[in-house]
Protein backbone atom coordinates (compact mmCIF):
# COMPACT_ATOMS: atom_id res chain seq x y z
CA UNK A 1 0.00 0.00 0.00
CA UNK A 2 2.94 2.45 0.87
CA UNK A 3 4.19 1.71 -2.50
CA UNK A 4 1.07 2.93 -4.42
CA UNK A 5 1.41 6.41 -1.98
CA UNK A 6 4.79 6.94 -3.17
CA UNK A 7 3.90 6.34 -6.33
CA UNK A 8 0.73 8.85 -6.77
CA UNK A 9 2.85 11.47 -4.74
CA UNK A 10 4.44 13.52 -8.34
CA UNK A 11 0.63 13.55 -9.66
CA UNK A 12 -0.78 14.47 -5.97
CA UNK A 13 2.56 17.67 -6.16
CA UNK A 14 0.86 18.55 -9.76
CA UNK A 15 -2.69 18.74 -8.75
CA UNK A 16 -1.42 21.07 -5.76
CA UNK A 17 0.65 23.47 -8.04
CA UNK A 18 -2.72 23.92 -10.41
CA UNK A 19 -4.61 24.63 -7.82
CA UNK A 20 -2.15 26.82 -5.71
CA UNK A 21 -2.03 28.90 -9.33
CA UNK A 22 -5.80 29.13 -9.56
CA UNK A 23 -6.39 31.87 -7.50
CA UNK A 24 -8.23 34.82 -7.78
CA UNK A 25 -4.88 37.09 -8.90
CA UNK A 26 -5.24 34.58 -11.67
CA UNK A 27 -8.57 35.49 -12.27
CA UNK A 28 -8.48 39.42 -12.20
CA UNK A 29 -5.51 40.61 -13.52
CA UNK A 30 -2.79 42.83 -12.52
CA UNK A 31 -4.32 46.38 -12.39
CA UNK A 32 -2.87 48.75 -15.19
CA UNK A 33 -2.33 53.02 -14.04
CA UNK A 34 -1.79 55.33 -16.92
CA UNK A 35 -3.22 59.36 -17.23
CA UNK A 36 -5.70 58.71 -13.95
CA UNK A 37 -7.09 55.53 -15.59
CA UNK A 38 -7.00 52.39 -13.84
CA UNK A 39 -8.05 49.03 -15.75
CA UNK A 40 -8.35 45.67 -14.53
CA UNK A 41 -8.42 42.95 -16.17
CA UNK A 42 -11.06 40.01 -15.68
CA UNK A 43 -11.29 36.31 -16.82
CA UNK A 44 -13.43 33.13 -16.18
CA UNK A 45 -11.74 30.53 -14.60
CA UNK A 46 -12.92 26.94 -15.12
CA UNK A 47 -11.21 23.39 -13.63
CA UNK A 48 -11.58 19.91 -12.88
CA UNK A 49 -9.43 16.65 -12.11
CA UNK A 50 -9.52 13.43 -11.57
CA UNK A 51 -7.59 10.29 -10.22
CA UNK A 52 -7.03 6.49 -10.14
CA UNK A 53 -5.66 3.55 -8.75
CA UNK A 54 -4.65 0.09 -9.11
CA UNK A 55 -5.59 -3.47 -7.67
CA UNK A 56 -4.24 -6.49 -7.94
CA UNK A 57 -1.38 -8.98 -6.36
CA UNK A 58 1.92 -8.00 -5.48
CA UNK A 59 3.65 -9.70 -8.15
CA UNK A 60 1.51 -7.71 -10.92
CA UNK A 61 2.23 -3.87 -12.05
CA UNK A 62 1.27 -1.20 -9.84
CA UNK A 63 -1.42 1.28 -11.30
CA UNK A 64 -2.28 5.06 -10.42
CA UNK A 65 -2.99 8.29 -12.37
CA UNK A 66 -4.48 11.52 -12.54
CA UNK A 67 -5.58 14.54 -14.15
CA UNK A 68 -5.79 18.14 -13.75
CA UNK A 69 -7.26 20.81 -16.34
CA UNK A 70 -7.78 24.79 -16.31
CA UNK A 71 -8.85 27.07 -18.56
CA UNK A 72 -9.52 30.70 -18.71
CA UNK A 73 -11.48 33.16 -20.67
CA UNK A 74 -11.14 37.36 -20.97
CA UNK A 75 -14.16 38.48 -19.65
CA UNK A 76 -13.71 42.29 -19.88
CA UNK A 77 -11.93 45.00 -17.55
CA UNK A 78 -13.22 47.13 -14.95
CA UNK A 79 -12.50 51.04 -15.87
CA UNK A 80 -12.03 53.28 -13.11
CA UNK A 81 -11.85 56.76 -14.12
CA UNK A 82 -12.56 59.78 -12.06
CA UNK A 83 -13.41 57.70 -9.21
CA UNK A 84 -16.37 55.90 -11.30
CA UNK A 85 -15.84 52.70 -12.37
CA UNK A 86 -17.40 50.94 -15.70
CA UNK A 87 -17.41 47.80 -16.98
CA UNK A 88 -15.83 46.77 -20.47
CA UNK A 89 -17.10 43.62 -21.80
CA UNK A 90 -14.62 41.45 -23.84
CA UNK A 91 -15.97 40.76 -27.60
CA UNK A 92 -16.04 37.34 -28.86
CA UNK A 93 -15.22 37.20 -32.96
CA UNK A 94 -16.05 33.81 -32.85
CA UNK A 95 -19.38 33.67 -31.58
CA UNK A 96 -20.62 36.40 -33.23
CA UNK A 97 -19.61 35.20 -36.45
CA UNK A 98 -20.48 31.01 -35.50
CA UNK A 99 -23.88 33.03 -34.72
CA UNK A 100 -23.82 35.00 -38.24
CA UNK A 101 -23.19 31.62 -39.89
CA UNK A 102 -26.10 29.72 -38.06
CA UNK A 103 -28.92 32.73 -38.79
CA UNK A 104 -27.29 32.89 -42.72
CA UNK A 105 -28.11 29.31 -43.36
CA UNK A 106 -31.50 29.08 -41.52
CA UNK A 107 -31.86 31.78 -44.29
CA UNK A 108 -30.94 29.50 -47.06
CA UNK A 109 -32.66 26.97 -46.01
CA UNK A 110 -36.14 29.22 -45.58
CA UNK A 111 -35.19 30.61 -49.43
CA UNK A 112 -34.88 27.01 -50.34
CA UNK A 113 -38.07 25.84 -49.04
CA UNK A 114 -40.05 28.88 -50.41
CA UNK A 115 -38.51 28.61 -53.99
CA UNK A 116 -39.28 24.54 -54.24
CA UNK A 117 -43.20 25.67 -52.95
CA UNK A 118 -43.27 27.91 -55.46
CA UNK A 119 -42.25 25.14 -58.24
CA UNK A 120 -44.56 23.06 -57.44
CA UNK A 121 -47.75 25.17 -57.76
Amino acid sequence: MTQTMDADAPVLEKVREVIDHAKADQVFGAPISENGVTILPAAKMRGGGGGGGGTGPEDQGKGSGGGVGVSAKALGVFVVREGQVSWRPAVDVTKIVLGGQVVLITALLVARALIGSRRQR
